[in-house]
């Protein structure tokens, strides 16, 4: 049961079967009446109030620290801090400018012997960079055009949803392995797949390879994991079964 108080009026809201009449007119004055008010009690302090003591103290008196025991924890203190140098307000202490001709000639030449020996090093790092880094993620580019012949899920794949309460844009993942490839490598599918995405042909799609796992995970839209699945077989000439993939309830549905 529900009102709402007016200025002149007050209108009663009642199910059908509170319809005793003295009952509603008794609601109806109660509601007319002001809400009693009470006047507030003084405020009285659980602990005796004194500005000048401490209403709570503490039941043991805290713990002396003897000379002795002082002077060891300096002594640690003094051994573990790092020896800092001097500071120095001097700004030319370390340029090559302003030392002496001989020991400038020789800072120079041990400089210079440095930087090759280091460049020498980027160079060997970045070639065995270059051999080993490679992209583990799809470059996709943002769309709002999605394609247009893109039928309704199949009565199985609803059956699916419908039973584990999936929304139709959760997440899903198709499962590309070795066994699928069509004696491609998992290198070649991943680069076709890219040129795939990266032309928006895969709607709502991201892919990454597991080189380590021997998988290729390519992350779709459920309601359009149907047609992405076709495509991926019909465009990359995939054999086999593929299966989807979704968080917490594993694979849902395969093709």
């Amino acid at each position: 049961m529900d009102y709402c108080r007016m200025t002149t009026e007050v209108i009663l809201h009642y199910r059908p079967y509170e319809n005793d009449p003295k009952q509603l007119a008794n609601i109806a004055e109660n509601v007319i009446q002001d809400f009693p008010t009470h006047p507030r009690s003084r405020f009285i302090p659980w602990f005796p109030h004194d500005e000048s003591k401490l209403p709570l103290k503490p039941k043991k008196l805290p713990p002396v620290i003897s000379e002795e025991a002082a002077e060891n924890v300096k002594q640690y203190l003094t051994i573990s801090e790092p020896s800092v140098k001097s500071q120095s307000y001097d700004c030319t202490v370390d340029l090559l400018e302003f030392q002496p001709s001989s020991k400038m000639q020789h800072l120079i030449q041990s400089h210079t012997l440095k930087e090759q020996t280091n460049l020498a090093n980027l160079d060997k790092n970045s070639g065995k960079e270059k051999q080993h880094k490679k992209r583990s993620w799809s470059v996709s580019l943002a769309s709002k055009h999605c394609p247009k012949k893109i039928f309704p899920l199949s009565r199985k794949l609803q059956a699916s949803l419908k039973t584990l309460h999936l929304h139709s844009l959760h997440r899903a993942r198709w499962t590309l392995e070795n066994s699928v490839c069509n004696n491609q490598t998992l290198e070649d599918i991943w680069t076709k797949l890219n040129h795939l995405i990266r032309h928006n042909e895969l709607p709502s799609c991201n892919a990454t390879i597991q080189r380590q796992l021997g998988q290729i995970w390519v992350f779709c839209d459920i309601k359009y994991c149907e047609y992405v699945g076709n495509l991926l077989k019909e465009r990359l000439s995939l054999i086999g079964k593929i299966n989807l993939f979704v968080h917490k309830y594993g694979v849902i549905f395969s093709m």
